[in-house]
C-alpha cells in the first residue's frame, strides 16, 4: 500500500563567511542531500545573517554566489528542493520584525553567541547581532519547519525559537509549528591538524589547521602531511593520541572503514604512510565536489535561474505563513 504520510519539512541554512571546512562537510553538509530522500528540503544561503559583522559588500556578494554554486554541487537538485538565497525571500525580514515584537529583552540577552561574540569583536556590538536569533526563528517558523539540523552552539536558538513560537501561538491561537533538532545520521567531529582538542574552523588563524573543501590536491597533501601526531609512531586510536585519531576519523568517513580495520591497513607502518593515505582519501572525497562546483561557479546565467526558481518557491511557502502572522497581530491588509 503507498504511503501517503506527508512527508516532514526540514531547514538547513548556511552563511556565506567562508568556504567550508572538510569539518563542516564531513560533520554535516555531505548528509544535507540524504534529508531529501525522506523530507520536504529547504536550503538556504544566510546572506542577511552575515551582515552582523558587517562584511565587505563585493565580497559578501561573490561569497553568496559561491555558497549557492556549492550547495548545488553537493547534490541538492533546485527542482527537487527549495535552495534559495535568504534576502531573495523578503518576508524573512518582515517576520523577523514582528518576532522581535514578541522576543523578550531578557531571553535575546542570555543568549551566549550574543556574549561571545561581544567579547570577540567589541567595536560592532549591534543590534543586529543582538536579535540575531529572532530572525534565526523567523527563518525556521516561516515554513512550518518541523526538524532543524543544528549543532550544539546553535541549540539556544533553536529553544528561544520554540518559546517565541509558543508565546505567539498562546496570544493569537495556533500559528506556528514547533519545530524540533533533527536527529539524522551523526557526522564525524573534525578536528583542527595544528590542535586536535579544538574543532577545526575556518576562522582559524592557523591555515594548517583546516582544509577548505575547495583546496587544491597539493595543499590538502601538504596539511595532512603537517597535521600534529606524536611520537609513538603507531597508528590506532587510543587515549592521548588526539592527532591520529583525528586523522583516523578523517579517513574512516572518507574510506568507510572502520578503525580496527585502519589499526590493521597500517599495522607495522609509520605515519608518513598513514598520512599520505588521509590525503589521498580527502583528495577522492572531495574531487567530484571540486569537479561540479568548477562547473557551475562559471554558469551564472544558470546560477541565477536556480536562484530565482528557488526564492519563488520559498516565497510562495514564507508568504501563507507571513500573512497570517500579519492577520493575528492586526496588520491591515488590502487585497
Amino acid at each position: 500500500m503507498e504511503n501517503t504520510e506527508a512527508k516532514k519539512i526540514v531547514l538547513s541554512a548556511i552563511q556565506p563567511t567562508g568556504t567550508p571546512t572538510l569539518g563542516n562537510y564531513l560533520g554535516a553538509l555531505r548528509n544535507w542531500k540524504n534529508m531529501a530522500d525522506d523530507n520536504e528540503c529547504f536550503y538556504a544561503v544566510a546572506d542577511l545573517h552575515s551582515l552582523t559583522v558587517r562584511p565587505e559588500p563585493k565580497l559578501l556578494r561573490q561569497r553568496t554566489k559561491e555558497m549557492y554554486a556549492l550547495l548545488l554541487a553537493l547534490g541538492l537538485d533546485p527542482e527537487r528542493n527549495t535552495v534559495f538565497v535568504q534576502s531573495h525571500v523578503n518576508a524573512h525580514a518582515q517576520l523577523a520584525w514582528i518576532l522581535d515584537c514578541y522576543t523578550q529583552f531578557g531571553e535575546a540577552a542570555r543568549m551566549t553567541q550574543f556574549k561571545d561574540k561581544s567579547e570577540k569583536h567589541p567595536e560592532i556590538v549591534n543590534v543586529g547581532l543582538f536579535a540575531y536569533p529572532t530572525l534565526m526563528a523567523a527563518d525556521i517558523l516561516l515554513y512550518q519547519t518541523d526538524f532543524v539540523p543544528i549543532g550544539a552552539d546553535q541549540s539556544q536558538h533553536l529553544e528561544i525559537t520554540r518559546d517565541i513560537a509558543e508565546r505567539f501561538n498562546t496570544l493569537y491561537g495556533d500559528t506556528f509549528k514547533m519545530p524540533e533538532p533533527f536527529i539524522g545520521k551523526k557526522g564525524a567531529k573534525v578536528m583542527s591538524l595544528q590542535d586536535p582538542t579544538k574543532k577545526m574552523s575556518k576562522s582559524d588563524t592557523n591555515v594548517k589547521g583546516f582544509i577548505s573543501v575547495l583546496d587544491e590536491p597539493d595543499v590538502i597533501v601538504r596539511k595532512i602531511k603537517s597535521a600534529v601526531t606524536d611520537s609513538e609512531a603507531r597508528v590506532y586510536y587510543g587515549e592521548g593520541k588526539d592527532g591520529v585519531n583525528n586523522l583516523m576519523t578523517i579517513y574512516a568517513c572518507c574510506t568507510g572503514k572502520s578503525f580496527d580495520e585502519i589499526e590493521q591497513e597500517f599495522e607495522g607502518k609509520g605515519y608518513g604512510d598513514f598520512k599520505a593515505a588521509v590525503a589521498e582519501s580527502v583528495v577522492e572525497e572531495l574531487r567530484p565536489l571540486q569537479t561540479e562546483f568548477a562547473r557551475l561557479i562559471a554558469d551564472k546565467a544558470y546560477l541565477e535561474d536556480c536562484m530565482k526558481l528557488g526564492a519563488d518557491k520559498a516565497s510562495y511557502f514564507a508568504n501563507k505563513t507571513l500573512r497570517k502572522a500579519m492577520k493575528k497581530v492586526g496588520l491591515y491588509s488590502v487585497k
